[in-house]
């Protein structure tokens, strides 16, 4: 089982970035949802990028 953090991903396609404190709602994950958690056919609400092709977000 892979590990959950509370840490933030971003797309390395467009950019936008998934803050598990924030979820997203609009594809129905819930704020609070780990990026781990979140199912494999999930997609980046901006560009439609697949989950795989995001990256860890360092600030």
């Amino acid at each position: 089982m892979a590990q959950q953090t509370d840490q933030s991903w971003i797309c390395e396609a467009c950019g936008w970035i998934y803050d598990p404190l924030e979820g997203d709602p609009d594809s129905g994950i819930q704020p609070g949802t780990h990026f781990e958690q979140i199912p494999e056919n999930w997609c980046c609400p901006v560009c439609g990028a697949k989950k795989s092709d995001f990256v860890l977000f360092s600030r």
